[in-house]
């Protein structure tokens, strides 16, 4: 797996081959039921907005830039997104058509006009 990958050359399909491989290497398939999964994308969001509990709106900005923080949000979303990936891997799951038809029932619901 290269690890200087970003998000202008890395397909959905690639980062979810990390995923199966690395879980497949430690034989983690029995522990990734679907309900289990679920409660991972969960707790991960959670430790994601543990990190602006009690942070002002005024200081968001400066939160944002400082360099220590960014890891620490990186890992989280990097946590939550291994959770979804997995999920969507094991139970054949095609997310960017998920998201697009999501975002084409949103756009009924939510037209630009109001």
């Amino acid at each position: 797996m290269n690890m200087e990958q970003d998000d202008r050359q890395t397909t959905l399909a690639q980062v979810k081959s990390w995923v199966q491989k690395f879980c497949e290497a430690r034989d983690w398939d029995p522990y990734h039921g679907p309900k289990d999964l679920a409660i991972g994308v969960v707790t991960e969001g959670s430790e994601l907005l543990e990190i602006f509990r009690f942070v002002g709106e005024k200081d968001l900005p400066k939160m944002m830039q400082d360099q220590g923080v960014r890891a620490q949000i990186a890992d989280e979303l990097a946590d939550s997104l291994y959770f979804i990936l997995r999920f969507a891997q094991l139970y054949d799951f095609d997310l960017a058509q998920a998201l697009s038809q999501k975002l084409e029932k949103n756009e009924k619901k939510y037209p630009v006009e109001k």
